[in-house]
């Protein structure tokens, strides 16, 4: 399982950097305030992670991040017991510890885990806000603080793997998308470095790609390859060598689709 626990001290200045595009911010807030969970739709790399990685760090609560994957199960959630020098002692598992602590909990791509999550979640995210154990006996009550935040991304889900409405519904949501190009330069700008004109060269290729999506192309380019590419240009790469690295390469195997976006890299920059 990928797990991260995120220490944070609270406050914007303590935040990692984060551009917002609507109100998403002051949503988030009222839900943390109104102990509400909350659902992020949108698809891989527009920022979800960063923005909930920013929301904690302004609220000053511990973040603990699963990205969820085919084989996460419950217990993975919850914990187990494990044997440690010879006793069998019971391992709390990151959504526990959060329950615990008072600390957000965010399920990346939750929609990839096992069936049997959803149903542990179910009483989370009700005016109940317990965690029933069934190993331990326990039934946890939430601590102040604790939030459940959730994302997946429609357009890559199929009929098999979605989120049930019973699910949905408990949840408010927000739906999250590529910045427009003015504001996806500024933030490829200050998290690369490099100038900001080519930074909008490098957004516009990354339109071009986009608009590739559903037909050479699965996904489309991401906000986080956009600024991969950067920084390379940045520390000295070659132009050409960064764009085939960080944005051509992760998004195809095929040599002539590979082919076919390294013509729109010609057509943009000569």
């Amino acid at each position: 399982m990928n797990l991260a626990r995120t220490p944070t001290s609270g406050g914007v200045a303590d935040a990692p950097f984060y551009m917002a595009q609507g109100s998403e911010c002051d949503l988030f807030e009222a839900a943390f305030r109104n102990e509400m969970p909350l659902l992020l739709k949108g698809p891989t790399g527009c920022g979800k992670t960063r923005f909930v990685t920013h929301m904690a760090a302004r609220l000053g609560r511990p973040l603990y991040t699963v990205a969820c994957h085919d084989d996460l199960s419950a217990s993975d959630l919850i914990g187990r017991y494990l044997l440690k020098g010879g006793d069998t002692v019971w391992a709390d598992g990151p959504l526990t510890r959060a329950v615990r602590e008072g600390a957000i909990c965010y399920l990346d791509e939750v929609v990839e885990a096992r069936k049997d999550v959803t149903v542990v979640l179910h009483p989370l995210t009700d005016d109940r806000r317990i965690l029933p154990i069934d190993r331990t006996g326990e039934t946890l009550e939430a601590a102040p603080g604790f939030m459940l935040v959730a994302s997946y991304n429609p357009g890559y889900q199929n009929i098999l793997k979605t989120l049930k409405p019973s699910t949905r519904q408990r949840f408010l949501s927000a739906t999250f998308d590529f910045p427009p190009p003015d504001q996806e330069t500024k933030i490829v700008a200050q998290e690369s470095g490099l100038d900001p004109a080519k930074c909008n060269n490098l957004v516009r290729l990354a339109g071009k790609f986009r608009a590739l999506k559903g037909q050479d192309l699965e996904e489309g380019v991401s906000t986080r390859l956009v600024i991969y590419t950067a920084t390379l240009i940045a520390k000295g790469m070659p132009m050409p060598q960064a764009i085939h690295a960080a944005m051509i390469e992760p998004l195809s195997d095929d040599a002539d689709v590979q082919q076919g976006l390294t013509d729109i890299v010609t057509a943009i920059f000569g």
